[in-house]
């Protein structure tokens, strides 16, 4: 896992554009020497479809599931498609699952999750199809310390969503020295600081009102009250980093100080059917030459 590099892209924007689009960006980001791509599932392309695009239209970019929704496809067709990347992309896709699609009430995330790891695991042994020479890498979106003991256990490692850097180094404790963990977080190139956090807070306003995000900031120690009306500034000013290229590079670094194997950049702030390779151009110039 650490050939991801230390720091690479996290992206919604390939969710909202054309094909031809997506093709020329994820081949820009590989000229540019971006080891890897994240990007989420949310209701639109399927994940392990638009995986195998992204691999397809690349010769070395690493690509990443950040997440692949659990309850969005049986455990039997997510073992059956990430065995076929895995093989025909050896070592490029890494499989980033996540508690998440069609809503089952009562289910706890920590034992569904167990649930399916199970399953893929019954799967890729009883499968008829040819095991990949190279295997499936699988990560685990994971927040609460047992999810994250569960990622180490039955995994490669976890993969973090907005958090902060004192997370990072609590996530490493539980992990250990060996485990990966790649760390997403969201940056704004606006020195404005009134500017900057009112676009932050449009953009955290869906995870400051969801359980278990609202879960995940107390347990950080954010009070009720920061969290709240949109957020404090000081939470806010954690989960984004603005300012100038600098700025921003230099905060993200302190999670790489902090345990990160991995640092998945994610730039707000951009239209929706917009790209930020502008921002992702400069991002390179600043992070990249220092990759390890």
């Amino acid at each position: 896992m650490r050939n991801l590099g230390t720091f690479g892209i996290y992206t919604f924007d390939f969710e909202h554009q054309p094909a031809a689009r997506v093709r020329d960006s994820v081949q820009e980001l590989e000229h540019l020497g971006w080891r890897a791509v994240w990007f989420p599932e949310v209701g639109g392309r399927e994940a392990l479809t638009q995986a195998g695009y992204l691999l397809s239209c690349t010769e070395r970019l690493h690509v990443v599931n950040g997440i692949a929704q659990i309850w969005s496809r049986e455990a039997g067709a997510t073992q059956a498609a990430s065995a076929l990347l895995a093989d025909a992309y050896p070592g490029r896709h890494v499989l980033g699952l996540g508690f998440g699609g069609a809503r089952r009430p009562g289910v706890k995330p920590l034992a569904a999750m167990a649930g399916y790891l199970d399953e893929l695991d019954t799967h890729a042994k009883e499968s008829s199809y040819p095991a990949p020479r190279t295997p499936v890498r699988r990560v685990l979106a994971a927040y609460g310390p047992k999810m994250v003991a569960l990622a180490r256990d039955r995994s490669a490692g976890a993969h973090t969503y907005h958090v902060n850097t004192a997370h990072t180094a609590q996530a490493r404790e539980i992990l250990g020295p060996d485990a990966f963990l790649g760390v997403e977080h969201a940056v704004l190139f606006e020195p404005d600081p009134g500017k900057a956090r009112a676009t932050a807070r449009e953009h955290l306003h869906p995870y400051l009102n969801t359980p278990y995000n609202l879960a995940k900031f107390r347990r950080l120690g954010y009070t009720d009250g920061e969290i709240a009306h949109g957020g404090s500034d000081r939470l806010v000013d954690d989960l984004v980093f603005w300012g100038d290229v600098d700025t921003v590079a230099d905060k993200l670094r302190a999670h790489v100080r902090a345990g990160a194997d991995h640092v998945a950049v994610q730039v707000i702030g951009t239209e929706t059917g917009g790209s930020a390779m502008p921002h992702w151009r400069r991002l390179a110039e600043a992070l990249l030459p220092q990759q390890a």
